[in-house]
């Protein structure tokens, strides 16, 4: 969760620390140029950290890591704090949003009102706990959207229904809405209303208002796992997908441009001998300048690194 300050994308950054006497998260605001944390965003009652800071650097949605990592251990923190354990859907848990320059935070929905909704669509529904993945905000900063999900655990797998549903929220609290299509576990936002997952075996374009698919980028050809994972430049005109190959063991990279369907395909990346809930994901993430993906991957010593790959474009 480690997220560039908007404000000031040269200096600052944000990630999330672990208070290691009670266990408790918490989301820091560095600065490199004073050498030290500016701001540390902690919440005695409801200890939560970074899940995705707003474009517009105003804000940034925040979640129960603990929660995550019992419920389900490969997006949470071991060890953190999980202080709405006892509930399976509770009414003082869900997303928070936190005001960067006040540090006051917000409950934007709960648990219990999600479930809630998860019921009006499914009357008995019978769950070990709801978790949430991914919190991504929209380009305008003025929605979220996010999976609620539940029977994910492997201990808990067989003792309750597997949820994974699709939702978007405005950033003000209203207009929940629970997608009934689902376009994958990766997707990205786009432009406006559009989210850019993955039907099928191709690469798509869902409108949250309209609710259904109504575009699609590249072909299968160009992306032959529209369920890696995806990222879009910042001005839009850029796309990645990241995926993996079991049979070479390296995730590789098809760069498109939306501008006129020009692609290209990476080299293979190692990832190791990583697997599971420590497995190296593709994870390709743009610059601000629009010619560079930072990507995860094993170094020729055997290390875990980060790698830069460099977009160099030419016009037709």
């Amino acid at each position: 969760m480690f997220y560039w300050n908007p404000l000031r994308p040269e200096t600052q950054f944000f990630f999330n620390d672990r208070d290691i006497k009670t266990g408790k998260v918490f989301t820091v605001l560095y600065d490199i140029e004073q050498g030290k944390r500016i701001r540390e965003y902690r919440f005695e009652d409801t200890p939560v950290g970074n899940g995705g800071v707003a474009a517009n650097g105003l804000a940034f949605a925040a979640i129960n890591y603990g929660r995550l990592a019992r419920l389900r251990l490969v997006t949470g923190y071991p060890e953190a704090l999980d202080w709405s354990r006892d509930e399976i859907a509770p009414e003082n848990d869900g997303i928070f949003i936190v005001d960067v320059r006040t540090g006051r935070k917000r409950l934007l929905v709960s648990y219990r009102t999600l479930d809630e909704e998860l019921r009006k669509r499914q009357p008995r529904l019978d769950h070990t706990g709801l978790f949430i993945n991914h919190t991504l905000w929209n380009r305008d900063s003025d929605c979220l959207y996010f999976f609620v999900r539940a029977g994910w655990s492997k201990t808990m797998r067989d003792k309750g229904d597997r949820i994974n549903t699709s939702c978007t929220i405005r950033a003000d609290g209203t207009g929940l809405t629970l997608h009934e299509q689902f376009i994958g576990g990766h997707p990205e936002w786009a432009e406006g209303n559009l989210v850019i997952g993955r039907e099928g075996n191709r690469q798509v374009l869902y409108d949250v208002e309209k609710k259904r698919i109504v575009g699609q980028l590249g072909t299968p050809e160009i992306f032959p796992q529209p369920e890696g994972d995806i990222s879009l430049s910042p001005n839009g005109e850029w796309f990645v997908n990241g995926y993996g190959d079991k049979k070479t063991n390296k995730n590789y990279y098809a760069v498109y441009r939306r501008t006129d369907g020009a692609f290209i395909r990476s080299n293979g990346i190692s990832k190791g001998s990583y697997s599971g809930d420590i497995r190296i994901d593709g994870a390709p993430r743009w610059n601000r300048s629009n010619d560079a993906i930072l990507i995860p991957g094993i170094a020729d010593n055997g290390t875990r690194q980060m790698f830069v790959l460099y977009v160099i474009a030419s016009e037709r």
